[in-house]
């Protein structure tokens, strides 16, 4: 697999210098001189590059930099911006670009687990283990999310997205329902039940839809500490799991026969969306990520003409421990040709911790965030909103507060070929071809197939 990846990336980079051959500049590395090289971390000024997808109106780069730099006055940080627009995909292809015509890379920023767990695997970054037994602290316990990749460490985690669920407090007022402060996946179901009405469904599910968001198939899976993918992390099939069986049962209960949720049908055919539906006042709730807080309040495009609270994402028992929910966070790593380890490091660890509140734009994986800190951050977020008091903050505040993540499996390389058979059996299922058992049959016979092919 990395010898095809490579031989690949190796292919595209040979066509990107044939194109940019002529165009002169762009290709100077920026590594220093000999004194630099990271073998003391000496005091002697360092440049270290980094390579990021996020765009400095998402991240505020300029003053967040600037910080550091003032407080590390040996390390200047040379930002590498992959992509102006902030697009993940873009920014992937342009770093292994660099790295396959061996630019310099120091800090390398990833924003889901599956671009993290691949350039480990490829060699690409380095193990950061000694660094954070030298600095004393234990990872899992220092920040929210776990970013163990088999026994050892590769990155930081920087921000701090879990999923959680938005709801229209008008909706649950009419309803007379509380917010819910801790409550289990039967709970939700009769919730959307409650605010079904002639004007609008209870819920609405964004996937599964052309082999994407994928999430919605793992619900009750998503709600525990581990083996929350369709591949454990010992390589062996999931879907043997009875919360993945839970699963297809609450959705097909839910669309089916409670007629609680958007229907799949119009979903696909009308191309529906989460903000459209949520902010439209189509559908009393939605299950999605809390990058979502930065439109809490409405924006120009979905203005908010109703008060919104948030619940924590569904647990599987009444007496589970609860917070477990997919969480999306940015990783911070250091790059394994970096000739300054140490500084880069630094950087990683000086960003994740207090960097997150001098940047001020999302809540932070790290733990040692203050309540008060917190609170401010959100309440930062929330003012660039149009309307801000139509949040119910208590709410949001507390679901962030105590969202955990579940234990990160490295996503398989053939992860794409199973999300396209779960999408096609739950299609068959939702449209009323095939039965719960069928659809389990079939999807656990074409993924172990896919499995066995690929040992």
């Amino acid at each position: 697999m990395k010898k095809k990846f490579w031989s690949t990336l190796f292919a595209s980079t040979m066509l990107v210098g044939t194109l940019a051959g002529c165009s002169g500049g762009g290709g100077e590395s920026a590594s220093g001189s000999e004194e630099e090289k990271d073998t003391n971390a000496s005091e002697e000024a360092v440049t270290i590059k980094f390579h990021t997808h996020g765009n400095e109106s998402s991240y505020n780069w300029e003053k967040t930099i600037s910080a550091f730099e003032e407080e590390h006055p040996n390390i200047d940080v040379d930002l590498v911006i992959l992509s102006e627009k902030g697009d993940t995909q873009e920014a992937t292809q342009k770093l292994d670009l660099a790295a396959a015509s061996g630019e310099q890379l120091d800090v390398l920023m990833f924003s889901d687990p599956a671009s993290y767990a691949q350039r480990v695997a490829l060699g690409m970054v380095a193990p950061i283990d000694e660094f954070i037994e030298e600095d004393g602290y234990t990872l899992s316990k220092e920040y929210k999310v776990d970013t163990k990749i088999d026994d050892s460490y590769y990155a930081l985690p920087g921000k701090f997205n879990p999923w959680y669920v938005l709801m229209n407090k008008n909706h649950l007022d009419e309803a007379g329902l509380e917010v819910p402060t801790d409550w289990t996946w039967d709970e939700f179901m009769e919730y959307a039940k409650k605010l079904t009405t002639a004007d609008h469904y209870g819920t609405y599910f964004h996937g599964p839809q052309g082999g994407g968001w994928m999430e919605f198939m793992k619900l009750a899976l998503a709600s525990e500490e581990d083996n929350t993918e369709f591949v454990k992390a010992d390589g062996t099939s999931n879907f043997d799991s009875p919360l993945f069986k839970k699963t297809l049962e609450m959705r097909a209960q839910m669309e089916l026969e409670d007629k609680s949720s958007v229907p799949y049908t119009d979903i696909i055919s009308q191309k529906l969306h989460y903000r459209n539906q949520f902010f439209g006042q189509d559908a009393s709730t939605i299950l999605i990520g809390s990058w979502m807080n930065t439109e809490l309040g409405g924006t120009d495009q979905f203005p908010l003409d109703f008060n919104v609270a948030v619940a924590p994402y569904p647990k599987n028992e009444a007496g589970a421990e609860g917070g477990y929910t997919p969480v999306t966070t940015d990783f911070m790593s250091v790059a394994a040709n970096s000739e300054h380890k140490k500084e880069a490091y630094q950087f990683i660890r000086w960003y994740t911790t207090e960097g997150q509140i001098v940047q001020g734009k999302n809540v932070p994986s790290w733990n040692g965030v203050s309540d008060d800190e917190l609170g401010s951050i959100i309440d930062g977020i929330l003012a660039g909103t149009a309307t801000p008091d139509k949040v119910d903050r208590e709410s949001l505040v507390s679901v962030l507060k105590n969202a955990k993540s579940s234990k990160i499996i490295p996503p398989v390389a053939y992860q794409a070929e199973l999300y396209k058979v779960v999408n096609e059996e739950y299609e068959k299922l939702i449209l009323g071809e095939q039965d719960i058992d069928a659809t389990l049959k079939a999807t656990q016979e074409r993924a172990q197939e896919i499995i066995d092919n690929n040992q």
